[in-house]
């Protein structure tokens, strides 16, 4: 070695035994738990080694470290400290998330993932909140506390183990009231073949590569329900504009980016073929606006035949929120359950990412669940923020484990002893750097950390679209409880009609039973008798009241809806037999 290169060695040497003696003996540090492992922030005067001709120099200057010195490794004199890692890689900042450990299995398949993420290196920070059904049991009706709201809006990002909502106390979900609160529209779960976990189509030969992206806000997950008379139960199902064009938006611009080859809308409209017909309306109008991706639909109920007989042929799926719920545990069965299932959902400001599955009471406590779904979940969430590598390297080590035949005791064979849940965690650990025979993931990926933007909003978005046509009140459904047959309630309901509204039909539980009908229709206790205008002219509110006040007289009135037309499109659906 050249004279000069061992003076620099040496400096350079001297200068590391300096910083470790300095770090040890004077440095002021300051240490917080987190997991039980303390982090500690260190200041020092930041040493800057610089060859110049033929010597080494260092040059002193007073920078502030927070992260990680490359090349540079010391210990601290803490009994709470176990250490401190400094990684031979340029970030300068750690990206702060907020995590919900869950209930039941969910605080230690939690620490078993954060585990991995902690030996690969992740440039991740946690802050723990409170959610889930302890903080229910102690007064929260939303089931987080005041300050896990705070600290997840303005980080933006939640990842959080299962959770499970106390029954027969009359709250709502916890995992449903997220992701309306922080409007997070899409839900994304990819289910593809893992090799070591046996399905039928595993054995067959049958590869499985399908996401299914679901409205995650709107539906029959609004919860506004009713009861309008002692035997008649109302839920209300809302489907609008906006909300589709925000989740079919992002389905579409997610398949692009995956190279999808399809994408697929799941829907009833041929039932429900205003709210449904709106869903595929906003699909087939995006659409256009990608001729490079095939778009197709196909009713749900044929989508669900089809999944369970030939999964290979979709690519990208999307529906509504109820259809998308039932479709997306469905495919879970393809791939081997809800415990290789992940799940994100994703918003303009805030996302979440989850497990889905129970919480499973039953085995909480033991160190045996089996953490795949939720470090599946994380490594999505690594992709949202960037740490492509890092995701790469743990699903290849996770991949390798799982075709080693290394399993928790709920799947696996039988004839391989299961291993428990943080052991589990350890072989991932030591597979890192392998990969594995089948679907390895590219390693020739860089991380490109993306900062969640936090904004500070002085008001609630309002989502409206455009109206380009007329708005016209042309009539109204009045739903009345009553036990009379139909004929009777007709006479009643036409000595109410007046000079503005004519009876068009009247209905039970969507069937028309007036003018025309059948003997062997059953009926429940309560009608909806259809006015219309009588010559065709638009209608006002006040026009509306003063019916529903005439009815009144007779009848006790449930609840009304205002039949509308833009232009001469019809906005309201027609009885069965009208």
């Amino acid at each position: 070695m050249p004279k000069e290169d061992v003076n620099f060695h040496r400096a350079s040497e001297n200068i590391s035994l300096c910083l470790r003696a300095f770090v040890a003996e004077y440095c002021y540090f300051s240490t917080r738990v987190r997991r039980n492992r303390c982090f500690i922030c260190v200041t020092i005067a930041g040493f800057l080694i610089k060859k110049q001709g033929t010597a080494a120099c260092a040059i002193v200057a007073t920078v502030p470290i927070t992260l990680r010195l490359p090349g540079l490794l010391f210990s601290v004199p803490n009994a709470t400290a176990k250490r401190l890692f400094l990684q031979r890689k340029n970030y300068t900042t750690m990206t702060k998330i907020a995590v919900a450990k869950g209930d039941g299995i969910g605080p230690e398949i939690m620490d078993a993932v954060l585990k991995i993420f902690d030996a690969a290196h992740v440039p991740l920070e946690y802050e723990v909140v409170e959610m889930g059904k302890w903080v229910f049991d102690k007064g929260f009706s939303n089931g987080m506390t005041p300050e896990a709201q705070q600290t997840i809006e303005s980080l933006g990002i939640l990842f959080k183990g299962p959770m499970e909502t106390p029954k027969g106390k009359g709250v709502k979900s916890v995992n449903v009231t997220a992701r309306k609160t922080w409007n997070t529209y899409a839900n994304k779960r990819t289910f593809q073949t893992l090799h070591g976990v046996d399905t039928v189509f595993s054995k067959a030969g049958i590869p499985i590569d399908v996401t299914i992206v679901r409205e995650n806000i709107e539906d029959t997950y609004g919860g506004i329900e009713h009861m309008l008379t002692h035997d008649v139960a109302l839920s209300r199902r809302f489907i609008t504009r906006p909300g589709s064009m925000q989740v079919i938006r992002y389905a579409f611009e997610m398949a692009k980016k995956k190279g999808a080859r399809r994408i697929t809308c799941g829907h009833k409209a041929n039932i429900m073929k205003i709210t449904d017909g709106l869903f595929l309306e906003v699909f087939y109008e995006v659409a256009k606006e990608y001729p490079e991706l095939k778009a197709d639909d196909v009713i749900v109920d044929d989508l669900c035949m089809k999944l369970v007989t030939r999964p290979d042929l979709f690519d990208v799926v999307v529906l509504t929120n109820l259809q998308g719920d039932i479709v997306s545990d469905l495919c879970a069965g393809l791939v081997g359950g809800l415990g290789f299932a992940p799940s994100a959902n994703i918003g303009d400001h805030i996302s979440i990412f989850e497990a889905v599955h129970g919480t499973a009471p039953d085995i909480a406590g033991r160190n045996i669940a089996n953490p795949t779904a939720l470090l599946l979940s994380g490594l999505g969430m690594l992709q949202h923020l960037g740490f492509f590598e890092s995701a790469s390297t743990i699903e290849n080590a996770l991949l390798y484990t799982l075709e080693s035949g290394v399993h928790t005791g709920d799947f696996g064979d039988k004839s391989i002893p299961s291993v428990n849940t943080l052991d589990f965690a350890e072989a991932i650990i030591a597979n890192f750097g392998k990969k594995p025979e089948h679907n390895p993931k590219p390693t020739d990926v860089h991380d490109i950390p993306t900062t969640c933007t936090v904004y500070h909003l002085d008001k609630n978005p309002m989502l409206e679209s455009r109206e380009d046509i007329q708005e016209k009140i042309v009539g109204v459904d009045m739903f009345i409880e009553s036990n009379v047959q139909p004929g009777e309630l007709a006479q009643k309901c036409l000595r109410h009609a007046g000079v503005k509204f004519k009876l068009v039909n009247i209905s039970n539980r969507g069937t028309q039973v007036w003018p025309t009908g059948s003997r062997f229709t059953n009926l429940v206790n309560q009608y909806n008798a259809r006015f219309e205008s009588l010559d065709g002219e638009g209608l006002n509110q006040q026009d509306i009241i003063g019916l529903y006040v005439s009815l009144s007289g007779d009848f006790k009135i449930c609840s009304l809806e205002v039949l509308n037309k833009w232009g001469e499109k019809r906005s309201y659906s027609l009885a069965q037999g009208q």
